[in-house]
């Protein structure tokens, strides 16, 4: 994992001393709500409804225990002693109080965190496969590519006011559990024909009000091209990037009114000016960072103690089976920990809960720990004969639930409980969608779904890509929900189609069972999930069953 040198942590200690006393400024009265507004917001901080917002960033997802120890330190001394993370892999602090902020950012700063460009129309924090550096299916740990492009976005001088905010994910998998698809630029490391490792860039991806996913603008780039290439792109996208509208701002509507084919001309002549410029630094850079991502000294150990524990506990077989994934080291797994327990908001974690899986990564997982775009936390290096006390652990910290990848294990934005700018609540329909299937006992039955939820048009819940997405709009002062379908983050990405007309707070759980059942009935056996039959289908079966109550209404009439 990234230590930060005596330069970064000078850097950081500037800003933060920097920030503190711009906020002295603001609460003397110096500086207007005006004036700091974009002050606060290249700190990350917001304001919300009811209070101000704190956005944390977590690179690419990876913290140590240390770090973690302290988001929980931060939890309990300045706010209501929890977190929620996010769809960014960040975290989100609902309650701080301006005062207090300076002396967060060097709490934060202490465990070498920050939450420099959370926020802002700048690149944002860099995300990743929250699996990287363990996937089997990996070719190469994505992370020193994703520290590379933080260092040399943070603080660019030509990039701190771009037209619209600008957001990179980057996976080493051709399995993509990145949503890269979905991204401002998106980047998939892959091998051409002759074996050689390179960068597959897509641009022009992303989901809010205009939802589009990526456009392929180089299938293969050399590795030590990557950062005058990315450079390129942002450039091109500054000088094009509407101004006039912040709804078609960002580089999607440019690529999309300019025709990818255009960009890619525009990006390439810009590669040729810049590509002598980089003599090469960014190379030995991307070196010295890659060794700070060494993997850890895996152990080599029998792993009776999992068969046994999955052939006589009928509790830890559930969560193996839907928790763990497969590790590129024979005898380890990866262990997704989910915190959508039914019934509760998904993303958030109290601070206990933070301090608890700090010390189990400890323990157990070799001092790692990521956060997942899903809102999930991993602990990505697990010897297979500790799941069974790491499983023991975990339900005693309330962390056990075994629901992950399940119709329950759902994306929530925060809506309406704390978003200035969501028009309707998220948190409350996912606890009631995770409960009714918690009570129905289907969720294990239906297998693989992924329910995305949104509360306002922004789509931070992602529900674009959901297999089903539901988005959150007010209509005439009343909530609305609007159901897509087919909707899919991976490697084959697809925007979910709108099925129709809208459904009310108290009615979106019941129509969510309709399109469940629906499934069920329609699927050519287990081994066919929810967005294979989809496919398969179509939609006009799904709608049928989800307007059936009101068309009999209408018969009725």
């Amino acid at each position: 994992m990234y230590r930060y040198n005596d330069f970064d942590q000078a850097f950081l200690d500037e800003r933060n001393a920097q920030f503190r006393a711009q906020v002295a400024r603001r609460i003397d009265g110096s500086l207007t709500e005006d004036e700091f507004r974009p002050l606060r917001l290249m700190n990350g901080l917001y304001l919300q409804l009811h209070a101000y917002m704190l956005r944390v960033a977590i690179p690419y997802g990876t913290l140590r225990s240390d770090q973690m120890r302290q988001l929980a330190m931060i939890a309990d001394r300045w706010d209501k002693g929890y977190g929620h993370f996010t769809t960014r892999q960040n975290i989100q602090y609902n309650w701080p109080k301006l005062p207090d902020v300076p002396d967060i950012l060097d709490a934060l700063g202490e465990v070498q965190l920050h939450a420099i460009q959370t926020s802002g129309n700048t690149i944002r924090n860099v995300t990743a496969d929250h699996f990287a550096g363990a996937a089997a299916d990996e070719i190469a740990d994505p992370r020193p590519v994703a520290e590379l492009i933080r260092q040399w976005s943070t603080d660019h001088p030509e990039f701190q006011f771009l037209p619209r905010k600008f957001k990179f994910a980057v996976t080493g998998s051709p399995n993509d559990r990145a949503v890269v698809k979905a991204h401002d630029i998106g980047i998939r490391m892959v091998r051409n024909d002759r074996g050689e490792p390179g960068y597959e860039v897509l641009v022009g991806g992303g989901l809010g009000r205009t939802p589009m996913i990526g456009k392929v603008i180089r299938d293969f780039l050399p590795p030590a091209d990557l950062l005058p290439y990315l450079e390129a792109i942002v450039s091109v996208y500054n000088t094009l990037g509407r101004r006039d509208n912040k709804y078609k701002a960002r580089i999607k509507i440019t690529v999309h009114e300019n025709g990818i084919d255009t960009i890619r001309e525009k990006v390439e002549t810009r590669f040729a000016e810049l590509k002598p410029l980089f003599s090469g630094v960014d190379q030995e850079m991307l070196a010295r960072i890659e060794e700070h991502f060494a993997p850890p000294a895996f152990r080599n150990a029998p792993v009776e103690a999992y068969e046994t524990a999955r052939d006589r506990d009928p509790v830890f077989r559930a969560w193996a089976d839907t928790n763990l994934a497969e590790h590129k080291s024979e005898g380890y797994a990866i262990v997704t920990v989910s915190l959508k327990k039914h019934g509760a908001t998904p993303g958030d974690a109290t601070s206990d809960q933070m301090r608890a899986l700090a010390e189990l990564a400890q323990r157990y997982g070799h001092d790692e720990l990521r956060i997942s775009h899903e809102q999930n936390v991993i602990f990505p290096h697990v010897h297979k004969s500790d799941l069974p006390a790491l499983h023991e652990a975990l339900r005693a910290a309330d962390l056990a639930t075994a629901n992950v990848g399940l119709i329950s294990d759902i994306i929530a934005c925060p809506g309406m409980d704390y978003c200035a700018l969501a028009t309707a609540r998220s948190i409350p329909v996912a606890q009631e969608i995770a409960e009714r299937f918690d009570q129905l006992k289907l969720e294990h039955d239906v297998g693989p779904l992924k329910l995305k939820i949104s509360g306002c048009i922004n789509a931070c819940g992602h529900h674009h890509v959901g297999h089903i997405g539901i988005l959150g709009l007010d209509r005439a002062g009343v909530e609305n929900y609007q159901i897509t379908l087919g909707g899919d983050g991976t490697e084959t990405a697809e925007i979910g189609s709108r099925t129709g007309p809208g459904f009310a707070y108290d009615e979106i759980t019941d129509a969510i069972e309709r399109i469940v059942r629906a499934y069920l009935d329609l699927r050519e056996g287990p081994g066919e999930t929810f967005l294979m039959a989809y496919r398969r289908l179509g939609a006009d079966p799904f709608k049928a069953a989800l307007y059936e109550d009101e068309k009999a209404k209408t018969h009725a009439a």
